[in-house]
């Protein structure tokens, strides 16, 4: 089949428009609706690429999953065919809650409303046939002639064939803070990064002003919106830390159940043990090593943090996450909206015979005052930019002029000579009171400054200078004139250069400042100038260097050459020039290099960079639904200074979480080493599998929660973040739990053979033997608190919930004993008043082992 040559399409920037309509085998009158209908047959739709959604049961069954699951299913299915109905159905009871739980999770996280489709419109106008139709933006095809205004969202790529007045705001494409002069006329290199396309329009940017006949070239996948979608449906997410390292836990602790199950099975068959004893021994150990509780305390101790984390102005998505951004060693942040305010302000004027002074100087006003009759928009309803209306930069003036008391015109407007790529100027016509004409102009300081009648070369380096400091530079001038055209500017004054910048949030550079302090780089990504990147770099303390800059340009140079990519990412403090898939691109190289990597973004080319990182943190106030579902965290106020919160809380939920695994680790040693020394002596198995499924998911579940709720370490963020490569059980975490799991296995082994020895009733005996574990779980909770501090020295008062679960314990242990049905599946007795206080006796010892063995290491490391 022969394939039609408006497929093969030469890049369309570097055509002019006549060449760019022919190459598409178009005309300026359009297509026909027939050449339309053949040309959809092949392009296809003008949809953007999605991921199929996964279905509830795929995300149930995928919650079946992974070796705990796998041990606790066979425990289950030994006891339904031993008979022991009540173990298998307390263990399914168990499989279904953490489904229930997980499945939840996991399906709130699915509901992708696919943000990329609402940039996409859904009708546009197109010349077909001769005449302007409405069309579905669904149904456009590369030749379509389409005319825009105003106000217009643009529904494909496309090469400019005419405009008028035209600027585009590609923020949420290219980064650009500033909306962006088009050129119809211009031809651009083919290797022009999007940002320097001044000829062409794409999809999901916005028309700020003017308006333009365009011809579309790309639509649906094939257009730089598609190819980050595609990006994004191709790719996975970069699992978090949390994730990784559980995951490496769970598979360790696997292997070490099985061992233990089958050492312990050859001890129990070697002394000739019945093999239903063997198996039901086999089921018990499964459920003793298993920290049933584990997951469900997870999923409540990362859900109290993200309660922390809202009040603290961050939205998680993503449960995992929570930590993750503690774990983050590199922040790759947006800078416009993110480190700056996203408002263009006045921020220095240059004086002819005084020079620059701040743009709230006195002296300015009348430069303010002079300035206002050319400034096209108005502010809000309440005098501020809320609701205000105009361009970024008659914004800004208009703010400018207000803070200096000017509210309006003073004059009759005559006529206005509205602003022009070409004419690169905005003027006013006026007439005063006496009846003469005046003209206030506004505009590039080479051009306006040429209308002058002196000072032009003082004037022109001031604005070079300023141009240097990354200011924006407008200049004003005013005089007589003897017509309302063009024609009459000329030997006007020059009043002022006014120099605007995007500033800096205050509290920018105190957060890039404790960044650092936190062990934390960061790494400013933009899609601005260079110099513009760096001045910004420069205020904040981020960067001081020329070198610390790379550019979009160098990185496409470095394409293909992986050694060279990786060391212009490595040495750059600022990005600048950088395109969509440029910034996933930077993002990849630095976790190649071995760095958690957070992103931070708001718009369409945010979002593969945001899918890609290890945590996506998306702008709530200025972020577009591409960026937020393609993202982990949401921060609602879009300040920097809200990721060092993020950062904080994420290391208190991991603290908190190791606290929690430290707690399950510990009384599962002591549980298997019960088991192992009952195999060794030849006693019976001490407790069965429905009363260790009580102790560590319900009396041990209570405590989890309450773990969860510990305030933070003082000084968390003078700490380093964890190493990447950090396993979630150190040695010091391997350490404490066999101290602490062997204490307390040793003393209910010791009390259990007693109690054997003494010949106490079976029933009595195990129920005895589960309510020391119970207050021997209570004493661990408490040295949970911290892995390094004394228990002496934290205030109950800081978590008042360990101490309201200890004692819920106790109750909840009482209430089994004396509640019909339930004690007889616990195979519980009520105990006298004397045993229960010997067990709180028995467990005190706990503590004061673990005491030592914190002050050991407090020692140590002191030397």
């Amino acid at each position: 089949m022969r394939v039609p040559a408006w497929t093969s399409l030469p890049p369309p920037h570097t055509l002019d428009p006549c060449e760019a309509v022919a190459a598409l085998s178009s005309r300026r009158q359009g297509l026909t609706a027939q050449e339309a209908a053949q040309r959809l047959k092949i392009a296809g739709p003008n949809r953007l690429p999605e991921a199929p959604p996964k279905s509830l049961i795929a995300i149930i069954l995928h919650q079946f999953t992974g070796p705990f699951i796998y041990l606790l299913l066979g425990a289950a299915a030994l006891s339904f065919a031993l008979g022991e109905g009540a173990d298998a159905f307390f263990i399914l009871i168990v499989l279904c809650l953490n489904a229930a739980i997980g499945g939840a999770q996991e399906w709130r996280a699915e509901r992708d409303a696919h943000g990329l489709k609402a940039l996409v419109v859904r009708s546009t106008p197109v010349r077909r046939d001769g005449r302007i139709s409405l069309i579905e933006s669904a149904a456009l095809v590369p030749g379509d002639i389409v005319e825009l205004e105003r106000g217009m969202r643009v529904p494909a790529d496309m090469r400019l064939l005419s405009g008028q007045n035209l600027t585009i705001d590609e923020s949420l494409l290219t980064g650009e803070s500033q909306p962006v002069e088009k050129d119809a006329q211009a031809t651009i290199a083919a290797k022009a990064s999007l940002a320097d396309r001044r000829n062409m329009i794409f999809a999901g940017s916005a028309i700020a002003s003017g308006r333009a006949e365009a011809l579309v070239v790309a639509t649906g996948a094939r257009t730089e919106i598609g190819q980050i979608a595609g990006a994004i449906v191709r790719g996975s997410d970069a699992a978090p830390p949390l994730i990784q390292r559980m995951e490496a836990f769970t598979r360790m602790l696997a292997a070490a159940i099985g061992g233990i199950i089958l050492l312990i099975v050859a001890l129990e068959t070697m002394r000739g043990a019945p093999v239903v004893e063997v198996m039901l021994i086999a089921v018990a150990l499964a459920v003793s090593a298993i920290p049933e509780g584990l997951p469900v305390a997870m999923t409540i101790a990362l859900s109290i943090s993200v309660d922390r984390m809202a009040r603290r102005r961050v939205l998680v998505r993503n449960l995992a996450a929570v930590e993750g951004l503690g774990s983050c060693t590199v922040i790759a942040s947006d800078k416009t909206g993110t480190l700056t305010l996203n408002e263009l302000t006045v921020r220095e004027v240059w004086l002819p015979g005084v020079g620059r002074v701040d743009a709230s100087d006195p002296r300015v006003a009348g430069a303010a005052r002079a300035a206002r009759p050319a400034i096209e928009g108005e502010l809000g309803p309440a005098g501020t930019r809320d609701g205000a209306v105009g361009d970024t930069v008659d914004i800004a003036m208009l703010a400018w002029a207000a803070d200096h008391g000017v509210a309006g015109e003073d004059h009759a407007l005559i006529a206005r000579i509205p602003y022009e790529p070409e004419r690169r100027y905005a003027a006013a016509i006026l007439q005063r009171p006496d009846g003469t004409r005046w003209a206030i102009v506004k505009g590039a300081p080479e051009t306006v400054i040429a209308m002058g009648d002196g000072e032009a070369m003082e004037a022109a380096a001031a604005a070079m200078a300023m141009a240097k400091d990354a200011l924006r530079v407008i200049a004003l001038a005013e005089g007589p004139v003897d017509g309302d055209g063009e024609e009459a500017l000329g030997n006007l004054h020059l009043v002022a250069l006014a120099g605007l910048i995007d500033p800096p949030r205050p509290d920018a550079s105190t957060s890039v400042r404790a960044a650092a302090e936190a062990g934390v780089d960061v790494r400013m990504v933009t899609g601005d100038h260079p110099a513009t990147g760096l001045a910004l770099a420069r205020m904040i303390g981020l960067a001081d260097g020329d070198d610390e800059a790379v550019t979009g340009a160098a990185l496409g140079e470095a394409e293909g050459d992986a050694p060279r990519f990786a060391a212009l990412v490595r040495k750059a403090k600022v990005f600048a020039r950088i395109e969509p898939l440029q910034k996933k691109a930077i993002v990849e190289a630095l976790m190649a290099e071995g760095e958690f990597v957070a992103v931070t973004g708001d718009g369409v080319n945010d979002a593969a960079a945001l899918k890609a990182a290890n945590i996506g943190v998306a702008m709530g106030k200025s972020g577009t639904d591409v960026a937020r579902e393609a993202s982990d965290l949401i921060l609602l106020d879009d300040r920097f200074a809200s990721i060092l919160a993020a950062i904080e809380e994420g290391r208190v939920a991991y603290d908190n979480l190791r606290k929690v695994i430290w707690l399950s680790l510990s009384t599962g040693a002591a549980e298997i080493l019960i088991f192992l020394l009952s195999a060794v002596f030849a006693l019976p198995a001490p407790l069965s599998a429905v009363q260790l499924l009580w102790l560590n998911l319900v009396t041990n579940g209570i405590q989890d929660v309450a773990l969860a709720f510990e305030k933070g370490e003082p000084g968390r963020l003078k700490y380093p973040p964890r190493r990447p490569d950090e396993p979630i059980i150190d040695r010091t975490m391997l350490h404490q739990s066999i101290i602490a799991g062997a204490t307390m296995g040793l003393i209910a082994f010791g009390f259990y053979a007693w109690v054997e020895d003494a010949g106490w009733p079976p029933m009595l005996a195990s129920s005895a033997l589960l309510w020391l574990l119970v207050c021997l779980e209570n004493a661990q909770v408490i040295n949970c608190r911290s892995e390094t501090r004394s228990v002496f020295v934290i205030p109950v008062s800081a978590n008042p919930l360990v101490v309201g679960g200890v004692i819920a314990t106790q109750l909840l242990q009482i209430a089994a004993s004396y509640t019909p049905g339930l004690n007889g599946m616990l195979g519980l007795t009520p105990l006298p008043l004397e045993t229960w206080a010997t067990m709180l006796a028995l467990a005190l010892p706990l503590v004061a082992v673990v005491e030592m063995g914190k002050l050991a290491r407090s020692l140590t490391l002191r030397r």
